[in-house]
């Protein structure tokens, strides 16, 4: 990068939080239930993780834990095993697709227009990213485009992008001998969110967080049973440095399509942070929120 890396990291950051804001909704949108319960998944149950896991679903319940970290194999099992014996994966794709058109253009119309024009940039900018260890991005980007709906397609851009986002940072925890259960635990204390909420949102039990406080503990990073500042300096520094790393997308991407693209989303994030209250409540997607401490 000949710009300043200073600069494009903290692009990086806001145009990540952004990613998160614009996609986070769907996951807990009711008409994205309702959908997959037409398909035949009773309640709709599961369709968090068979919605996001679509693509790669067909690798099995082993590949989607790992390439997820932090969600608990069992709610995997539980969500992939409903949707898989009710429907397709090609289906649950389209419902979902079909849900974004609709919410994106209930929740903010005012950016649809900007969100199309962006497409083509944003497809090229996917392409150009390597897929090396990064299996869920991988998985993304082969799928079906939408290229019937602008809007739809540079969601699903934005989604593949977020997505090789979140394998950096899966991998940066990897490198680090950090599991599901302790990364959740940091990610916690760093957000300010009640103690063990994240992971226990994911599945993980008494021993699960037990086990992952000792491991923590042995590192220094727990007082009392609870995480300190020095666990909470490492959880800073992996933020950093996965919006350093992720910088390479935004460089690909443009600057001044980033600055579009943040002058689009950035206005009208807390709307999609809004629908996710209303219909889940104030922790979930966490990524998409600002930091309480």
């Amino acid at each position: 990068m000949t710009d300043s890396n200073d600069a494009w990291t903290d692009l990086a950051r806001r145009a990540a939080f952004a990613s998160h804001q614009l996609i986070g909704w769907i996951y807990w949108d009711p008409r994205a239930a309702a959908r997959h319960a037409e398909l035949g998944v009773k309640d709709g149950l599961g369709h968090y993780i068979a919605n996001r896991a679509a693509p790669l679903a067909a690798a099995g319940v082993d590949a989607v834990t790992a390439a997820f970290g932090s969600i608990d194999r069992f709610l995997i099992h539980f969500s992939l095993d409903i949707a898989a014996g009710a429907t397709t994966w090609d289906k649950v794709y389209a419902a979902r697709n079909a849900t974004v058109g609709e919410g994106l253009r209930d929740l903010a119309p005012d950016i649809c227009d900007g969100l199309a024009g962006l497409r083509d940039e944003l497809w090229r900018t996917v392409d150009a990213m390597p897929s090396s260890g990064r299996v869920l991005f991988a998985a993304h980007r082969a799928w079906p485009r939408a290229d019937d709906d602008p809007v739809v397609s540079a969601w699903l851009a934005v989604n593949a992008l977020r997505e090789w986002r979140g394998d950096t940072h899966w991998g940066l925890l990897s490198a680090h001998a950090i599991d599901g259960v302790e990364a959740g635990l940091l990610h916690d204390a760093w957000m300010g969110y009640p103690k063990e909420w994240i992971p226990r949102s994911r599945g993980a039990n008494d021993e699960q967080i037990a086990a992952a406080l000792s491991t923590l503990s042995e590192r220094g990073w727990i007082t009392d049973g609870v995480v300190n500042a020095a666990g909470i300096e490492f959880r800073q520094w992996l933020e950093e440095e996965t919006n350093r790393l992720c910088a390479r997308c935004w460089h690909t991407f443009g600057h001044d399509n980033t600055v579009r693209f943040l002058a689009l989303v950035e206005p009208v994030g807390q709307r999609f942070v809004d629908h996710i209250d209303a219909t889940a409540g104030p922790n979930w997607m966490p990524a998409a929120r600002p930091r309480r401490v």
